[in-house]
């Protein structure tokens, strides 16, 4: 149901566009609080039980996933820096709140949640959503007016979505055959939350440091050697060793889902796209290979293959299985024989802007324009009205070796000065790129494949972050950088 419900809403939000904006929260926590009270009545009708459960996990997990819904579309309506900010932030705080509920006893907790944590959870959603603007491109326009930029946003969410469903297949694979054992899944889920824990703080620091930047689908080729060596060590060294396994995997597969979370609110901001037909077109794809992993390996408990023991037959399964993931997941077919298709962007936390900024939250004039290395003479400097005499130098980026920017051309090389003196998004100083070369916002949108709306978007964010106001005077700020020579 979980699965299914984020399939509806890539549906919804295609054919529907405006229900999005009428997504209201009792769509959520009512059948999530409902299936609370067949839990609790599990507890006291006996001949009920397994009827009552199965109907409390499916009303949970449409619950679970419309709060997910809820709250990735409230990420991705705000800016990168407060959006995702939150989100990772939001992801470590669970954690511990996780951790503390082992501190109530069980006969407790299945009270508290329905009756105490469920209400606050849904009064939170319910207050902060109000604060969201719908006037954003995102929730403004209509799909079905431009089906080229969403079955393009589709075809770039197969190969990444595709990579962390394998861990999701893996994950789930393994908790089957460990999960029979409450301790053990006790065990698992306190791993896997601690794993979040550790990432989300590991996240902040390193993004208020020096930035993140992550390629979905080259970090799954680092991860996909140690899986299948997981994998194929599981016969040998049996049932202590599929718990660890279990954990450590889960524990993987925890942290990909907040960066998928990350990634698809970027992609919802960056292409105007709804982010319930992204995030729940991903989360759909990761969640049913999930759940396929979990029934496989509750089927393979009974060995249709005489002389093998279930923990061999989930091995060979998931090796064979994670070879054609991995194959598709690089592109299948289609890309052995061409070049491919768009590749996502990066998950990227920007940090601060390298320039001090002013009261204003400009840059002073003089630090718009940095020297390049060879200028060191004051009367070489441009005049500012601001800050007489004051200098600054640039030193560019260092990308990593598999991201080495092409320069076309001098203004190329100025924009990405731009970009990191006021700290623009990959997509921001692409957009900035085509404006300061004076193309139109339709001729922005067409070769971007975009909407109108969104290059507008995206153009309102440059001018707050440049502090211009009009587009002549954004091609003067580009054209006052001076590039290092060696750029």
């Amino acid at each position: 149901m979980f699965a299914l419900v984020f399939f509806a809403s890539v549906l919804e939000a295609f054919f529907l566009p405006r229900a999005v904006r009428r997504f209201i929260v009792r769509l959520s926590s009512l059948p999530y609080l409902a299936g609370w009270g067949l839990l609790i009545a599990a507890m006291y009708l006996d001949g009920w039980v397994v009827p009552l459960m199965i109907g409390a996990g499916a009303l949970i997990g449409v619950g679970s996933a419309g709060f997910y819904l809820l709250w990735q579309r409230l990420f991705a309506s705000q800016d990168s820096d407060a959006g995702d900010r939150d989100l990772i932030l939001g992801t470590a705080i669970a954690s511990l709140f996780y951790f503390a509920l082992y501190l109530i006893p069980r006969a407790v907790t299945v009270y508290l949640i329905p009756l105490v944590i469920t209400p606050f959870f849904a009064l939170a959603i319910a207050l902060k959503s109000r604060t969201i603007n719908l006037e954003q491109p995102m929730f403004e326009d209509d799909p079905r007016s431009n089906p080229l930029v969403y079955r393009q946003t589709a075809l770039m969410l197969m190969r990444p979505a595709l990579c962390i469903g394998s861990l999701g297949l893996c994950s789930g694979l393994v908790r089957a055959l460990a999960i029979e054992d409450p301790t053990v899944g006790s065990f698992v889920n306190g791993l896997s939350m601690g794993a979040s824990f550790v990432a989300a703080i590991a996240f902040l620091a390193l993004w208020r440091g020096k930035g993140v930047r992550l390629n979905v689908v080259a970090l799954f080729r680092v991860v996909f050697p140690l899986v299948i060596t997981g994998f194929l060590l599981l016969p040998f060294l049996g049932a202590p060793y599929a718990r660890w396994l279990s954990a450590l995997l889960y524990a993987a597969y925890s942290v990909a889902l907040m960066l998928m979370m990350i990634q698809c609110a970027q992609l919802s901001r960056d292409r105007g796209t709804s982010p319930l037909f992204v995030y729940g077109l991903f989360g759909g794809i990761v969640y049913t290979l999930h759940d396929a992993g979990f029934l496989g390996a509750a089927l393979a408990e009974q060995p249709a293959i005489p002389g093998m023991s279930t923990y061999a037959v989930v091995a060979l399964g998931a090796v064979y299985l994670l070879g054609f993931m991995y194959f598709f997941g690089q592109g299948g077919f289609r890309h052995a024989v061409s070049a491919g298709r768009a590749p996502l962007p990066d998950v990227e936390l920007i940090p601060p802007a390298s320039l001090p900024l002013a009261g204003n939250g400009s840059a002073p004039l003089a630090a718009r324009r940095p020297l390049a290395r060879h200028q060191s003479s004051e009367e070489d400097a441009p005049p500012s009205s601001t800050s007489a005499g004051a200098t600054a130098s640039f030193t560019p980026p260092s990308p990593p070796q598999d991201h080495e920017p092409i320069y076309q051309d001098r203004t190329s090389k100025q924009v990405a000065c731009v970009q990191q003196a006021f700290g623009l998004s990959a997509r921001e100083a692409e957009v900035m790129g085509h404006l300061a070369r004076g193309k139109t916002v339709a001729r922005v949108a067409e070769e971007l494949i975009i909407s109108e709306n969104t290059v507008r978007m995206h153009s309102k964010r440059i001018y707050a972050k440049l502090n211009v106001h009009k587009k002549q005077e954004l091609i003067d700020l580009v054209e006052s950088f001076d590039p290092p020579a060696d750029l």
